[in-house]
Order: C-alpha cells, then sequence, then structure tokens
C-alpha cells in the first residue's frame, strides 16, 4: 500500500484548520507541503509561519517540498518549523551531497527532487544518501496540471537503480496523480503518492484518500 501525502497547494487556504483535521481524521499518513519562491518557479505559495502553524495540528509526518533557490540557507528554519522530511530539487543545488548532508545532521529525512526534463542519471551518485526521490510529473509551480505520461518509465528506471544499489530509498510522485493513474504509478515502484486537487476537490475526500491507500 502507498503512502499518501495529500498537497496543501490545493486546499483552501481561508480553512486550513479544517483541511488538517481532515487530513488527521484521514488515512493518509504525510502532510505534503509546498514552498516556492517566485524564483526556481514561476509562483510564490507559503513559508515558514504556514509550516509552524500546521505541524502545531498533527503528529503526522509533515513533507516539506521546496522548490526554491539555495534551500541550504533555509533548511534550520524548516527543521524548527517542524519538517519531518525536506526535499530539495537537484536542478536547485550546486552542491547535492552537501545539502543532503545538512538535511540528515538537522535530523530530518533527505529527498532530492526531479523536473520532469532531469534525467535520474543526473542523482546517481548521491542516491545512497537519498531517503526519498520525488519525481516530479507536472512541471512544478502550479497545482492542478496533468499528469506526463512518459514519466511512468522514469518511475520504473528509478526503481531499478535504488534495487540495483540495495538503498532503502522510496520514490514520491508528485504532480497530476489521480485515481485513473496511481495504481499504474504503485506498480511502476511508487511508494508515496501526493494528491492535491485529486483530494482537495473532491466531493469526499476521505474516501478518495482511502482510495488510493487501498491500491496495490
Amino acid at each position: 500500500m502507498p503512502i499518501v501525502a495529500p498537497s496543501f497547494l490545493a486546499a483552501d487556504f481561508l480553512h486550513l484548520d479544517k483541511a488538517c483535521e481532515m487530513v488527521n481524521q484521514s488515512e493518509a499518513e504525510w502532510f505534503h507541503l509546498d514552498v516556492m519562491d517566485g524564483r526556481f518557479v514561476p509562483n510564490i505559495s507559503f513559508g515558514i509561519p504556514v509550516i509552524s502553524a500546521i505541524r502545531k495540528t498533527t503528529t503526522k509526518v509533515c513533507d516539506v517540498h521546496l522548490m526554491i533557490e539555495e534551500p541550504e540557507k533555509y533548511a534550520e528554519a524548516f527543521k524548527a518549523a517542524g519538517a519531518d522530511v525536506l526535499t530539495v530539487h537537484a536542478e536547485a543545488c550546486k552542491h547535492l551531497h552537501r545539502n543532503l548532508q545538512q538535511i540528515k545532521d538537522l535530523g530530518m529525512k533527505a529527498g532530492i527532487a526531479l523536473n520532469p526534463q532531469t534525467p535520474i542519471s543526473m542523482i546517481d551518485e548521491v542516491l545512497a544518501g537519498a531517503d526519498l526521490v520525488c519525481i516530479m510529473t507536472v512541471n512544478p509551480g502550479f497545482g492542478g496540471q496533468k499528469f506526463i505520461h512518459s514519466m511512468l518509465k522514469k518511475v520504473e528506471s528509478l526503481k531499478e537503480s535504488i534495487i540495483k544499489k540495495g538503498t532503502n530509498t522510496l520514490i514520491e510522485i508528485d504532480g497530476g496523480v489521480t485515481l485513473d493513474n496511481a495504481a499504474d504509478l504503485v506498480r511502476a515502484g511508487a511508494d508515496v503518492l501526493v494528491a492535491g486537487n485529486t483530494v482537495f476537490a473532491a466531493n469526499d475526500p476521505m474516501a478518495v484518500i482511502a482510495a488510493l491507500k487501498a491500491i496495490r
């Protein structure tokens, strides 16, 4: 069964308390929190104060995805805000190995995110140091985009590499995850499904989460 991580980028920001309560009561294990700086991606979302507030509402895993330049400058602040998993983009890090080590030294799980055009070969030498690899299946920056189907082969290739290297790295899928493609993603090797509009725009979000969680 996959880990389900509802993406709060798709939540109603006027009622984040209700969104937190719903996810807490659901079968989802993780809160997925997207941070955008308007530089690495053409959008600005939310930051440390919002994550600190959300952290107070839950004991579930806070999975923080940094779509920002120079993430090393803010790693300590996100740890203080309550991040359990901190994911940085390979494309934004000049010294990715150092970034991962910094995150681990701060006591968080370290993740690497890859944009659709970035090959997994880019992270081959640091894969063993990653607790998670986030495969972007849309172009990062905005919610509600359609899933890029060619990313399925990328997930399969990453799974093969993880098995070959014998690491315990989780594969996370972020972008366009729906009830229609989730099973294909899990079969390809996905361990964590990030779902935004699929969950928060649903008439019964908890039922959607339960359906995603039930996928084998």
